[in-house]
């Protein structure tokens, strides 16, 4: 059985970040183990949520992990709350690495073109250093527009996604693949760049008017979870893309309209029985 290590927050409430993470990697075959880097009363779209930032804990658990001889398959991380965290999960990446480790990272922290409230441009660049350790990244268009200095669009064609891909992989990653990107009217999806084959891979799906938080923590899960599978990384993209757009169509019939987060344990039947 594979093992992947996640690093992220928790929050008790609102099914994002580790509550997604675990379900989803353990239902798709692979050990889940989780490095929680802070603990939320909610996610932080409820008001007055309480936060305890775990920042003191991440160095003995690593060195804990070490002294057991633990090894991971893949090291998959998400949001994380300050620069100094970064430099942490650095050193881990370093720790853990073995010779067919798969490191992942999701450099949440911005969307719709501006950052999240409590990052500023030197938590870009820390980003984008761990962005450089890493195998494969999926930023969305705006991390992306931040990390590489590009103008950031609403509207857009397919020559700037490539020119902003090719950017992504001059950090160090093999694969870049950005997420939210829509090629033609009523459609989005993910198109990502393999710097080793020199491949562009497109995948494009039915927009679907609606926004949840923690849809972007369910396709890099999925993502990472698919992978781990022996899946290829555009199988795994196609796969994760469309399984979020699907898990979101479901939600929106749901007739108690939960709005803090989506029904994914309604549909992760249906992605496990995937073949």
């Amino acid at each position: 059985m594979k093992r992947v290590l996640t690093i992220q927050d928790i929050s008790c409430l609102g099914k994002c970040s580790l509550t997604i993470a675990l379900p989803v990697i353990s239902a798709l075959g692979s050990e889940a183990v989780i490095l929680p880097t802070a603990v939320l009363s909610t996610h932080t779209m409820f008001k007055n949520f309480t936060c305890k930032d775990l920042s003191d804990q991440i160095g003995p658990i690593g060195e804990h992990w070490k002294s057991e001889g633990v090894e991971f398959d893949a090291i998959y991380t998400g949001y994380l709350g300050t620069a100094e965290q970064i430099g942490m999960v650095k050193k881990l990446f370093r720790d853990f690495r073995g010779k067919d480790t798969v490191i992942f990272v999701d450099p949440v922290m911005a969307d719709n073109g501006r950052l999240y409230p409590a990052f500023d441009m030197d938590y870009v660049k820390k980003n984008t250093e761990l962005c450089a350790e890493a195998d494969i990244i999926v930023p969305n268009i705006t991390e992306a527009a931040f990390m590489t200095g590009m103008e950031y669009k609403e509207e857009y064609d397919e020559a700037y996604i490539k020119e902003m891909l090719k950017k992504l992989n001059a950090f160090g990653a093999r694969i870049s693949v950005l997420t939210g990107v829509s090629l033609e009217k009523g459609k989005t999806g993910v198109m990502g760049y393999d710097r080793e084959d020199g491949e562009y891979y497109v995948y494009q799906n039915d927009r679907i008017d609606a926004a949840y938080h923690g849809t972007g923590d369910l396709f890099s899960s999925t993502c990472v979870g698919e992978l781990m599978k022996g899946r290829s990384w555009k199988d795994a993209m196609r796969i994760a893309a469309d399984y979020t757009a699907h898990t979101i169509e479901v939600t929106l019939k749901n007739p108690k309209k939960p709005w803090y987060g989506v029904d994914f344990e309604a549909t992760i039947p249906e992605l496990i029985s995937l073949e």
